[in-house]
């Protein structure tokens, strides 16, 4: 159920100001520590930020689509490291328990995972496995009243302080293909887990990824997420709030990053006038402005249409697509309007600049944004 008008009015505000006032002046600390402080992490519990998607009945906000999209626009005005803090309990590490779960298994995980006690991770990712997603190795075979599971999984967010895993395996080996893969619920307490160590990165300092390897680790049947076999579902539809929560991240930057644009245009000064006066900076602040007015309309447009109950794979697709390349083609602009001041670590463009390279990747690359959208369109979906 969408909030009141002035509830999300006061949401929103509330967000906006602990992004300007709490994480804004801690992004260059954030980057050198490559962790985000506990007293951030706990302010953003106390705006219920983590159970964001989760409904009321298990102690979330219960946001709409549209609603979690204008959430996103305020949290990527800093650095995407404070989002990717909530970020798995609110998408892609929590959405299979909505969507799927039992009633006991909500119960059992949403309340936790709302109120940030317990941190959730999406466990797809495979060393042989990323966009080929339908290729996953990790086995977990039955036995009795377990399931026996062995393999590795690579790049996960958040790993190394989740408390759960919403893992994807194969539990038919002799079926090949998306068929034979389920989803599970995985504490990460189970014997037979172990995490290595958070990867070194391009960007996004304070965010980590980790592999998790399992040997071994038997995995309550009472755990799984669907029926046999329907694993691959279960992650793609996921993967649609998940685009769309991205998109509108990735807005939120570039708009950002345009305001950083404008004030400095404003103010530095070469050959005897102030650097926004000449038409060719001006040309790169129209396109930018432009560019992330129409992905923000793109967001928008497709959030209301899956809150009507459409079908939106191939608009989160679109969606994703437009705004991963958008906001990569703004903050080059943005190292461009600095010069040599966009190149260096004072002014934090740099930072953003790599910070939003991996929206390209995670989540579906640009090209497997493109595949879903080509195929909707050759099978007659629009």
């Amino acid at each position: 159920m969408a909030l009141d008008a002035d509830t999300r009015a006061q949401l929103i505000e509330q967000v906006r100001r602990f992004v300007r006032e709490t994480c804004v002046p801690l992004e260059a600390r954030i980057a050198e520590d490559d962790s985000v402080p506990g007293d951030v992490i706990a302010g953003m519990r106390s705006l219920g930020l983590f159970g964001l998607s989760i409904p009321e009945a298990y102690g979330g906000l219960g946001l709409s689509m549209e609603e979690e999209v204008l959430v996103a626009f305020e949290l990527g005005q800093t650095s995407p490291a404070f989002r990717s803090v909530i970020g798995t309990n609110v998408g892609i590490g929590s959405q299979g328990v909505v969507m799927f779960g039992t009633e006991e298994q909500k119960r059992e995980w949403l309340p936790r995972l709302a109120s940030g006690e317990v941190i959730a991770s999406f466990a797809l990712t495979e060393p042989n496995a990323g966009s080929d997603a339908a290729s996953v190795r990790t086995t977990a075979i039955r036995d009795g009243d377990d399931y026996v599971v062995n393999g590795t999984k690579r790049f996960i967010t958040n790993a190394n302080r989740a408390g759960m895993f919403t893992l994807m395996a194969r539990t038919d080996p002799s079926r090949k293909g998306a068929s034979g893969i389920s989803a599970f619920i995985v504490p990460a307490t189970t014997k037979g887990i172990s995490i290595g160590k958070p990867e070194r990165k391009m960007g996004q300092q304070g965010a980590h990824i980790c592999d998790v390897i399992f040997e071994n680790a038997r995995v309550p049947a009472r755990l799984r997420l669907g029926a046999e076999g329907e694993g691959f579902k279960v992650a793609m539809r996921v993967l649609d709030r998940g685009r769309l929560h991205i998109s509108a991240v990735c807005v939120g930057v570039a708009e950002r990053l345009i305001r950083e644009c404008v004030r400095y245009a404003r103010e530095r000064e070469q050959f005897g006038q102030k650097i926004g006066e000449f038409q060719l900076i001006q040309a790169m602040l129209a396109d930018s402005r432009t560019e992330a007015y129409a992905a923000r309309c793109m967001v928008l447009d497709a959030a209301r249409k899956r809150d009507a109950g459409e079908n939106v794979t191939a608009e989160a697709a679109a969606s994703k697509y437009f705004a991963s390349e958008m906001v990569g083609r703004v903050a080059d602009r943005a190292v461009q309007i600095f010069g040599g001041a966009g190149y260096v670590a004072d002014y934090g463009i740099e930072r953003f600049y790599r910070d939003v390279r991996i929206f390209r990747i995670y989540e579906g690359t640009s090209q497997i944004q493109q595949l879903v959208i080509a195929r909707s369109l050759l099978r007659g979906d629009e």
